[in-house]
């Protein structure tokens, strides 16, 4: 799963949200490949970011629709992340992006 991870990676970079949402839910669809990594943990975040890409394209119910799934994707990271040291910088910037959703 790792060059889906990178691919994903490298679409999220080139602001090209959508392919870069399938490739991370690709990762997120197949738990058991990746129980214990932290590519999945990671997945959720990039996920986060790239629906969050396609939400500022959107209008309307769509948007909405979005929106909540880029939410649901920082808490599940957040979730995973939980127990971690408060000083990692990835977890610092997902959690001041996700207050900025609220």
């Amino acid at each position: 799963m790792l060059p889906v991870f990178v691919r994903g990676r490298a679409h999220l970079k080139a602001n090209r949200g959508n392919e870069a949402a399938v490739e991370f839910q690709k990762i997120l669809d197949r738990p058991g490949l990746l129980a214990f990594s932290p590519i999945r943990a990671l997945a959720n975040l990039y996920l986060a970011r790239a629906c969050a890409m396609q939400s500022d394209s959107l209008a309307g119910p769509e948007a909405d629709a979005a929106r909540a799934k880029v939410r649901a994707a920082y808490e599940s990271f957040l979730t995973l992340w939980k127990d971690a040291d408060l000083d990692v910088p990835i977890l610092k910037e997902a959690q001041a992006e996700y207050a900025k959703l609220q």
